[in-house]
């Protein structure tokens, strides 16, 4: 669409045009010029009323046919079309800028690609652009179309055109962190992902941190993509367009050329295979296209730089993974920003599939644990949204909820302040937002409460093996009401929210100060720390299980625990049992006749919290010495086997096992202890083999790698398998594979 103000409407002066064939007036310098931001806003006011062409990443771009006043000033023929770009002043930094001036990329082109546009003149939030006679690529040929193939050839012709531009002297000065040598592939990958990171993610992270957390997008998620680039072959450097999709390709109506780029502010220097995997991408080319395009490509840059084909087939697919990466952030962002002024059906269905896609696409090169479901992005955008709507109109479905009518409301965090609690929700940054194995955690401070709590919202993509028994949510009320000296979290609401997905609001245990993050004794726990937690865990004898697990203490717990690693083992998935065979690790049946061969004394039953590693233990200041969280595995059954797992989990110096043991020993009645001496080694077998699976099914499957416990546990893991076959009696395989038992070292 073009914006075009008549030179005889009454917005223009009576000067006649000058005509035709007359020579051009003389072009007055830039300093001569009087045209400013408030004479260019004034001149394209009319435009919503006649129309607004294309938006850029920064810039409203009018297309509008200069009065005689304008072209005297540009030394023009009145009525010749320009470009007016308008830089938006709310516009996200949503792009990799490699030069800050587009106006000198544009002269630094103008003796080599002559058909690109030319800034006439530029000024700080605008610039006019000649105007390139034709029409887009896009208007002709949507996105995900397929392309004719003389005009792939053409496209494939126009990079390979740039791939020639070499010299960096007669382009803008390259930042100073640009990798010193012009052939350094690998360097130059690098160098873009810490780019993007400092450009596009950090601008936005206080805005936008929180919603990327709670997609399961980590901060650092760029720079350790960074870190996994890995030896590429040397191509040389050479201009790139970086940005060139349908609507920045235009068929001109001469046909000389058919192809021009437009849109060149994100041009940059360095490996010419970058420029071919953004073109893939953003081109939206059908999949059965890529490799016509590729195979077009690299007999284009053959005829021009035969060099810059070298390593195609091997180096493509890094550009590509990176190209997915960095989108996921400006995608994420605008389809959240889309529903400032909307949540109808449509557009936050739109927006969820937009963000969904973009999660998927980046999933692999930045190794997310999983992509939630679309419910639970819609919810997570609906949350995210719905407090920044209710800042100027407040909505009653933006935060309403059904309070399960089981747990009733504590009268120092009552209804209102679960409103409150939910609308903020929202708004958590990024440092209060923090992604367990089975839930999203939103750590908040309710305006009139004097403590902070934490929401917590199962996750989608969850993926745990082993199963939990006992309501959380009972166990912890239970805890409270038998006043006991356990520091747990307290559950202060339950209830559902919008579009009926159910939350929990407990008390947050982490420092006081609600922005620091919690401290977790991840290298083991000291002499304070130790008997804190031993004294904890004899005070869960005087809990009342009877009304969480009525048959609690029928039949034998070795045997039901050792059942239930049996059939945990029986389902795993297809390729975590191959992999387990090929390291030796018996079948489901073997392990049972292993774990049947014993057996362990008779104790009185108590509630345990089932998985009691470091970063479920928090740190506090006083007698207790620690916090104890997450009781999704609680389940009720023989005390020495939570400690015996407690150790086996946490980095344990020799003494401070020993202090626990005794400790746990003189402080348990004899009922809860009986034969604990010969039994203990029993459970920490039991804990070895268990290790075994489950990191093993955590290693081929990529479940939860980015939790710190678990990253943890698979880096030893060739410790652990050794140990567990050392149990079982058995060597560790010279499998098909000889490397297979090196790399899992």
């Amino acid at each position: 669409m073009f914006v075009c103000l008549d030179p005889g409407s009454a917005d223009s002066p009576s000067t006649p045009e000058r005509p035709v064939g007359a020579p051009p007036l003389p072009r007055p310098s830039f300093g001569e010029r009087i045209i400013d931001e408030a004479w260019v806003e004034a001149f394209v006011r009319r435009a919503p009323q006649l129309g607004v062409t294309s938006s850029g990443h920064h810039n409203d771009n009018h297309v509008v046919s200069l009065t005689v006043d304008m072209a005297q000033q540009l030394g023009c023929v009145a009525g010749t079309k320009v470009t007016v770009r308008v830089r938006r002043r709310e516009a996200l930094p949503v792009v990799i800028r490699t030069w800050s001036d587009e106006a000198k990329i544009l002269g630094a082109l103008r003796g080599v690609l002559p058909h690109v546009p030319q800034c006439l003149v530029k000024r700080d939030r605008f610039a006019i652009h000649s105007y390139v006679e034709g029409v887009p690529l896009s208007v002709v040929c949507g996105n995900g179309k397929p392309v004719d193939t003389l005009l792939i050839k053409a496209l494939a012709g126009l990079l390979a055109a740039m791939a020639g531009i070499k010299k960096r002297g007669a382009l803008p000065v390259l930042p100073a962190d640009w990798p010193r040598k012009n052939t350094d592939s690998r360097g130059f990958l690098r160098m873009l992902a810490h780019t993007a990171d400092r450009q596009i993610r950090q601008p936005n992270w206080p805005a936008f941190g929180g919603l990327f957390a709670a997609l399961g997008i980590p901060e650092d998620a760029l720079l350790r993509l960074a870190e996994r680039v890995p030896v590429m072959s040397r191509r040389p450097y050479s201009l790139l367009h970086a940005d060139l999709h349908r609507d920045n390709l235009i068929l001109s109506y001469s046909g000389d050329p058919p192809l021009i780029c437009v849109d060149w502010e994100l041009a940059s220097y360095g490996d010419p295979l970058h420029d071919l995997a953004t073109h893939l991408v953003r081109m939206q080319y059908p999949a059965h296209q890529w490799d016509e395009v590729i195979e077009a490509w690299a007999d284009a840059m053959r005829q021009i730089s035969p060099e810059a084909v070298n390593g195609l087939a091997r180096d493509l697919r890094h550009y590509v993974a990176f190209e997915r990466a960095q989108s996921v952030y400006p995608d994420v962002m605008r389809a959240a920003q889309s529903l400032q002024t909307s949540t109808d059906r449509k557009s936050l269905d739109e927006a969820t599939a937009k963000v969904r896609r973009a999660l998927e696409a980046a999933a692999e090169p930045l190794r997310l644990d999983g992509v939630p479901d679309q419910r639970e992005i819609e919810q997570i955008l609906f949350r995210w949204q719905a407090v920044r709507r209710d800042r100027h109109a407040p909505s009653v479905e933006s935060s309403s909820w059904s309070p399960d009518p089981r747990f009733p409301e504590y009268a120092d965090f009552p209804g209102p302040a679960v409103h409150d609690a939910l609308l903020a929700e929202g708004a958590a940054p990024a440092g209060r937002v923090f992604r367990g194995t089975r839930h999203l955690n939103s750590v908040l401070q309710v305006p009139g409460v004097a403590f902070p709590v934490v929401i917590r919202r199962r996750r989608s993509d969850a993926c745990r093996r082993e199963r939990g028994f006992l309501s959380e949510h009972a166990v912890l009320r239970t805890i409270d009401q038998a006043q006991v000296a356990v520091a747990a979290p307290r559950l202060l609401a339950l209830g559902t929210s919008y579009g009926g997905e159910p939350f929990a609001i407990h008390t947050y245990v982490g420092p006081p100060d609600a922005g620091r993050p919690p401290d977790h004794p991840t290298h083991g726990l000291g002499p304070h720390e130790a008997d804190g937690l031993v004294d904890q865990l004899c005070a869960l004898t005087w809990v009342d299980y009877t009304g969480l697990d009525p048959a609690a203490g029928a039949g034998d717990y070795y045997e039901w625990l050792s059942a239930e690693l049996v059939g945990l083992v029986r389902d795993l998935p297809k390729e975590s049992q191959q992999l387990a065979r090929q390291l030796g690790l018996p079948d489901a049946s073997r392990l049972h006749e292993s774990l049947s061969r014993f057996s362990v004394s008779q104790r009185a039953p108590s509630l345990l919290h089932g998985d009691l590693h470091p970063w479920n233990l928090v740190r506090r200041d006083d007698r207790l010495a620690l916090s104890i969280i997450d009781w999704e595995m609680a389940v009720v059954g023989d005390p020495l086997h939570d400690l015996v797992r407690h150790l086996h989990l946490t980095p344990t110096r020799p003494e401070i096992r020993e202090r626990m043991f005794r400790r746990w020993e003189r402080a348990m009645p004899y009922e809860y202890t009986v034969g604990w001496r010969q039994d203990h080694r029993v459970y920490r077998r039991f804990e070895i083999v268990r290790s075994a699976y489950v990191d093993l099914d955590r290693l081929v499957t990529g479940a939860d790698l980015d939790l710190p416990n678990v990253r943890r546990a698979v880096d030893s893991y060739a410790m652990t398998l050794a140990a567990a076959m050392a149990s079982f009696g058995l060597p560790i395989p010279a499998t098909a594979n000889p490397y297979l038992a090196r790399a899992l070292g």
